[in-house]
């Protein structure tokens, strides 16, 4: 079927200042390689609150153009193919990978565009146009099909957050023989816990915050603890004193990635997904004499991304379910400011809402 696409679209940026101005601007065309998308979701992400929505920084890999529209999180439907495109069709259900990197670097033939070091890489909503319009250009490289089970709301979370959890726990050779802490149970702490549980670990969730605490409860973590002063020996009399053969650092602390350490049992692994922050620890105790392996992980690779897509289908999982608060795109100032107070689990801007 042919799709009537109008002109002018609206779109949201972020100038800084904890501001999100609407503007209202041409509807790209896509170029050879590409696909106009109609958006249809597009979640919010800790990124973006950090190194945008505040201020514009370039502590994660290229500084944030204030001229673009905002959002890394995008999935959405083809309304137009541009030349050279074999793979997608009008109509198609798509999640996009949110960065592009230059293609010929190492890292890209890897399909970890994130990795990128040369001046070709962008992300969309951060040095390209993103997700947070009605409609947006994407390179079909950055493409991944959405099955019919799962809804854009899915494909949303899949983007950046579930990717970036499910990198970590491929870091760390997850499987049913282990017991997995995640410490924060923000929304990439809550994609790690359900996507470990799938995998068939025993789950166990640390947060500082009560309502966190309580959404993972409800997502199926089988324990959950506050991240109080006695948490490193709660775990300890939990696991008969051995510890944890995975733990998980989402909550970017020094604190919680210490704790970590702390509670990975002999030859462990630990992982830190977490952004920011430091962390000071003594080697020997921590890491030598447990021989543990600690890894550092960010994001995901474009193929694990689309492996992902179908572990989720496989296993009927709706990453969707982290999802705590929903916008249409005309409140997206409003999806923001309630994001920022670090209450919430996911916030979506769903574009099939009504205003």
């Amino acid at each position: 079927m042919k799709y009537e696409i109008p002109k002018k679209m609206i779109g949201m940026k972020l100038p800084g200042g904890a501001k999100v101005q609407k503007v209202e601007q041409p509807v790209p065309v896509p170029g050879p390689g590409q696909v106009l998308l109609k958006m249809k979701a597009a979640s919010l992400c800790g990124s973006d609150l950090k190194y945008i929505y505040y201020e514009h920084t370039d502590k994660t890999g290229g500084a944030r153009y204030d001229d673009v529209i905002a959002g890394h999180e995008p999935s959405g439907q083809v309304v137009q193919v541009g030349e050279d495109v074999l793979d997608f069709k009008e109509g198609d259900r798509v999640v996009v990978y949110h960065i592009q990197g230059c293609g010929y670097c190492d890292e890209c033939k890897k399909g970890f565009f994130i990795n990128c070091q040369n001046p070709e890489r962008r992300a969309y909503g951060w040095q390209r146009d993103g997700a947070l319009a009605e409609y947006m250009v994407a390179d079909v490289s950055t493409c991944i099909h959405l099955p019919d089970f799962l809804t854009y709301e899915d494909g949303a979370m899949i983007a950046c957050g579930f990717g970036t959890a499910y990198q970590g726990l491929l870091r760390a050779n997850v499987s049913g023989r282990d017991r997995v802490l995640v410490m924060g149970l923000g929304p990439v702490g809550q994609a790690a816990l359900i996507l470990a549980k799938a995998m068939g670990a025993e789950t166990i969730g640390v947060d500082i915050s009560e309502e966190r605490l309580e959404m993972a409860k409800k997502i199926g973590a089988d324990q959950v603890l506050l991240g109080d002063d006695d948490v490193v020996q709660k775990v300890m009399e939990y696991t008969d004193g051995k510890g944890v053969e995975v733990a998980v650092d989402c909550s970017g602390s020094s604190i919680g990635r210490h704790r970590c350490l702390e509670v990975a049992r002999m030859w462990g692994n630990v992982v830190f997904l977490g952004e920011q922050g430091t962390v000071t620890f003594e080697p020997s105790p921590l890491l030598l004499h447990k021989n543990l392996t600690l890894h550092g992980s960010w994001v995901t690779s474009v193929g694990n991304m689309e492996r992902l897509v179908e572990f989720l289908d496989r296993k009927k999982i709706h990453p969707s379910q982290i999802i705590t608060h929903r916008y249409p795109l005309s409140r997206t100032e409003e999806a923001y400011r309630v994001f920022a107070t670090g209450k919430t689990g996911k916030v979506c801007v769903n574009m099939e809402m009504e205003d």
